[in-house]
């Protein structure tokens, strides 16, 4: 009838076909690839890729609220993954967690700034 066992939580197929999103908010993801992967490569190639489209459209002489908006399209994302890190570093613990909790909130300075 429902997705959740007797105690109440998803069972273990659920829990492997979560969503993209769904997955790295409840901390499914290792961290590793959360920071790594998803953040750090993913997210600064999204992040590169609308500023770069944001200066041919200044180059177009669009106007300044459409090159801007294409500039901090991928800020929402950023927020996200961001706080999906520290959610999932919450859960880790220990030193490398910590220094991943303080590198995503560098990271999520940078992208916003730059």
């Amino acid at each position: 009838m429902d997705d959740l066992d007797a105690l109440g939580a998803a069972p273990e197929g659920a829990k492997r076909n979560a969503g993209f999103f769904r997955s790295r908010w409840l901390g499914e993801v290792p961290l590793d690839r959360l920071f790594g992967r998803d953040m750090l490569l993913v997210g600064t190639a999204l992040n590169i890729a609308s500023s770069a489209l944001a200066l041919v459209l200044l180059g177009l002489k669009l106007p300044l609220w459409a090159v801007l908006a294409v500039h901090f399209l991928p800020v929402p994302y950023n927020i996200f993954l961001t706080i999906a890190v520290w959610r999932t570093a919450e859960k880790s613990g220990g030193a490398k967690a910590s220094l991943m909790i303080l590198g995503s909130a560098l990271w999520l300075i940078a992208t916003v700034v730059a």
